[in-house]
């Protein structure tokens, strides 16, 4: 949410409990000890050093993922890797399971994911250390789609950090938006005071989200990653992709809403936002559009359309997360004004228009 560092959400996954999980788990192996700790705000997670190997734990509050969410998860993730997309394995208890539902938390495993972990001490959402790192991540994308495209289960239910694409394929945008807030009390709770059908509404009128979602509605309909960033990504010497990571915010959308997404996650630097007179990567948003093109088309001109709207969802299960989970209104605040509204209308402006037409290839 900034550039410094916070204490985490979550207490972090101790040794008893790591434990406790790996002794599940046939292929887990004795746990030997905690090598790192996630800083990501949305849930705790740790690599465990086992005699079998390393092994990536992740628990998550009952309030934002059950089983049944993490099983579909797990499922796209075995679709992808029977595809060909580098992904890291999820492990499964002797009766199948591959989430654990313990009363309190929900809990997943994975092998450790290989490749080099280049941004790890990076925050997300930010920039590509090269243009061919994003031109690569536009390669690994595409493929993630083809492979996609055969995978059929049903959209995630609403709720707290969920991004799917209900809003931009509605044909009233504004109403799919209200019908998400009528979901969800912690959201409905936090807008009571605020114009917010106004201000939703002026962001999506100026972007002509129903035009874009007519457009959506017609292509197929896949499961999307949803979270493309380069910390989200693994790296092999030569900087290509080795291996695709955190399939949290998965599920099913569009082609081009999901690259939109990704450029929109690296694209700018968010966080220098009104602190910089510059903060457009152009040179890296091309160079993803290109990689991806080396794969399956892209419709450049509906790209651009998205892209000061394709945060709209997940800023809204932002704020639901912060807002009803955690209770935290200043970070509710930021997810609603910093994010939602902040970055749509810094496509408005001069830099953010120039960024568009690139994109269109104007």
């Amino acid at each position: 949410m900034g550039e410094g560092l916070e204490a985490p959400a979550w207490p972090a996954i101790t040794r008893a409990e790591a434990a406790a999980l790996l002794a599940r788990l046939p292929e887990a192996g004795r746990l030997e000890a905690l090598t790192w700790h996630s800083p990501r705000p949305f849930s705790s997670a740790a690599l465990a050093q086992t005699d079998a190997g390393v092994l990536f734990c992740k628990r998550h509050d009952r309030a934002v993922r059950d089983a049944a969410s993490l099983d579909a998860e797990h499922a796209f993730i075995a679709h992808l890797a029977a595809g060909g997309v580098p992904v890291a394995a999820v492990l499964a208890d002797a009766g199948g399971r591959t989430a654990w539902d313990d009363g309190r938390w929900v809990w997943e495993v994975h092998r450790a994911g290989q490749g080099l972990d280049l941004y790890r001490d990076r925050a997300s959402w930010t920039p590509f250390l090269s243009a061919d790192h994003a031109h690569a991540a536009g390669v690994a994308l595409a493929w993630l789609h083809r492979v996609g495209q055969g995978f059929d289960a049903p959209a995630r239910t609403p709720g707290p950090l969920v991004s799917g694409a209900s809003i931009l394929t509605a044909a009233d945008p504004l109403g799919a938006a209200e019908a998400l807030v009528g979901h969800s009390p912690a959201l409905a709770d936090y807008l009571a005071d605020k114009p917010w059908r106004h201000d939703l509404g002026m962001v999506l009128d100026t972007w002509q989200a129903c035009d874009a979602a007519q457009v959506l509605r017609a292509a197929p309909a896949l499961w999307t990653h949803n979270d493309w960033h380069p910390s989200n990504l693994l790296w092999d010497a030569q900087g290509d992709v080795a291996c695709v990571l955190d399939f949290g915010l998965a599920d099913r959308g569009r082609a081009m809403l999901d690259l939109a997404i990704a450029l929109e996650r690296s694209a700018v630097r968010w966080l220098e936002l009104g602190r910089s007179a510059s903060i457009a990567q152009c040179a890296d948003a091309l160079a993803l559009l290109s990689g991806y093109e080396t794969i399956a088309p892209v419709d450049r001109a509906l790209v651009a359309r998205l892209l000061p709207l394709c945060h709209v969802e997940f800023a809204l299960a932002e704020v639901d997360y912060f807002q009803g989970v955690l209770g935290r209104r200043t970070d509710a605040d930021l997810a609603w004004q910093g994010y939602l509204l902040d970055h749509a209308a810094w496509f408005a402006g001069a830099e953010g228009s120039a960024l568009l037409g690139a994109i269109r290839q104007d």
